[in-house]
């Protein structure tokens, strides 16, 4: 969606007496998406005068930004996250159906670009609950306390009618609070902004419910643009510097290669010659030939073959693009030597990190906001489907790029049998779990350990129990 029809949607909520954030952050979010794109005007377009010729040029991007993202997005939420929520027994399949962790991983990739991101959940046309992944250009925060937004506007450009009847529109869906319950308004806008006709088969209002139905996602770090703001701020919001001192490097490499490509100059009387109109020779070539070039000899000179081979600054070029990746990573909270370069490309480093590191608080920091997003989503969910809004959730992330989970669960055997650590400590730390969800493993580890040994011995014969090399254990 363009500033355009985002303006529409401001000036309808606007007529509706909502309040609404600061028009000059929606110009800083557009400035976020250009470098997220990897091709922000007022940067990478330039122009060049030679004598009497001005030239427009465009500087190559490394994409920096977005490569920012992808990271952050891989490290937050992958397949590896587990979500479990006491009781509610059709939340994986809810999940999978909404392809939660693939539509999710590009909603915080989204979110850390534009500095907000949003989940919303609703009932679709079968009755389902379903979630919507909503990115920062589309989010109205309508009421806030501080940068909790409590009411909120989600906007998205849709066809309307059919066939020759069909029209670019915009749906609105309003989120408010009365009397602690939530309320969620369904309006329709044609391409000027007026309200139309709601749909059939769509209720104009939907509610109450006790949960909100939405979830912000930010970057957990200080929005400097606008401290007052509902809004977050771009994970590289503070490092624009350092974005355009990467490309302003990367773009001297891949001209450092164009420039310095081998070319041959040819005297003129080497070349076939080609009669003009006005009864002058020009050489004759292969208009796909762009190794060649001509020159006329001089007086004193000599005809022969000139090749032309610059020295190719390569290794100075990726040191310092090297160094400037770096800065930026720094800048990001990824810590230096996250992003290798190596040969022309940048590339992860996936090495176990240090519990010390930049990378690892950053995450860390990231997690606890992104954790409070998922509980909410999950309880909305079990709201709509007729279950308790208020279950136990809990949500472990995957914290295998820090820590060899092979070493982290012998070292707590070895404190465990040395009676130097609880086992409910030891499994807190291997499955990164909260003490209550650490509580009912322990139980579920009792009841199992609580079969009869005459029972499992049933279940082989002697037999099968030699053969498999079985041993029984000494009472």
């Amino acid at each position: 969606m363009n500033g355009d029809n985002g303006n529409m949607i401001e000036k309808w909520l606007e007529k509706q007496g909502y309040r609404l954030i600061d028009k000059d952050f929606r110009q800083y979010i557009q400035a976020a998406r250009e470098w997220f794109e990897g091709h922000c005007p007022d940067f990478h377009d330039y122009k060049v005068r030679v004598q009497k010729v001005q030239r427009q040029l465009k500087r190559y991007s490394l994409g920096a930004a977005k490569m920012v993202c992808e990271d952050y997005a891989t490290l937050l939420l992958n397949e590896k996250v587990q979500i479990n929520a006491d009781g509610f027994t059709a939340l994986p399949d809810l999940l999978r159906d909404n392809r939660f962790f693939e539509r999710g991983n590009r909603l915080i990739e989204w979110a850390f670009a534009l500095g907000t991101g949003a989940m919303v959940e609703f009932l679709d046309e079968d009755g389902s609950p379903t979630i919507d992944y909503i990115r920062g250009d589309l989010i109205y925060p309508l009421n806030w306390d501080g940068d909790n937004i409590t009411e909120c506007a989600f906007g998205s450009r849709r066809v309307l009618g059919a066939k020759k009847d069909a029209g670019e529109g915009y749906y609105v869906q309003v989120h408010e609070r009365r009397g602690g319950m939530y309320y969620i308004r369904n309006v329709w806008l044609d391409a000027e902004g007026k309200e139309m006709a709601t749909p059939e088969g769509v209720e104009p209002e939907s509610g109450p419910f006790p949960v909100p139905l939405f979830q912000i996602i930010r970057p957990n770090t200080v929005n400097s643009k606008d401290p007052d703001s509902p809004m977050g701020m771009s994970i590289y919001g503070a490092a624009i510097d350092q974005l355009k001192a990467v490309d302003l490097v990367y773009d001297s490499y891949v001209n450092e290669f164009q420039l310095g490509k081998k070319r041959l100059m040819v005297p003129m009387s080497f070349t076939q010659q080609a009669m003009q109109d006005d009864g002058t020779y020009s050489p004759i070539f292969d208009p796909n030939d762009l190794i060649y070039n001509v020159y006329q000899v001089g007086d004193n000179s000599t005809d022969k073959l000139q090749p032309v081979d610059m020295e190719l600054r390569a290794e100075a070029h990726e040191q310092g693009l090297q160094r400037m990746i770096d800065l930026l990573s720094k800048r990001c909270g990824l810590g230096t030597g996250r992003f290798k370069f190596d040969r022309g490309a940048a590339q992860t480093a996936t090495q176990v990190i240090s519990e010390d590191s930049d990378l690892y608080q950053s995450v860390k920091r990231h997690e606890k906001p992104l954790e409070r997003a998922i509980i909410g989503m999950v309880r909305a969910l079990s709201a709509l489907s007729g279950g308790n809004p208020n279950l136990d959730v809990t949500v472990e992330f995957d914290d295998s790029i820090f820590e060899d989970t092979g070493t982290t669960i012998a070292r707590n055997i070895q404190l465990v049998t040395a009676g130097l650590r609880s086992k409910k400590a030891a499994i807190m730390e291997i499955a990164g779990c909260d003490e209550k969800e650490a509580e009912k493993r322990l139980q579920e580890i009792a009841s199992e350990q609580m079969i009869e040994p005459a029972s499992v011995d049933a279940m082989f014969s002697q037999g099968e129990a030699g053969q498999n090399g079985l041993q029984t254990q000494g009472r």
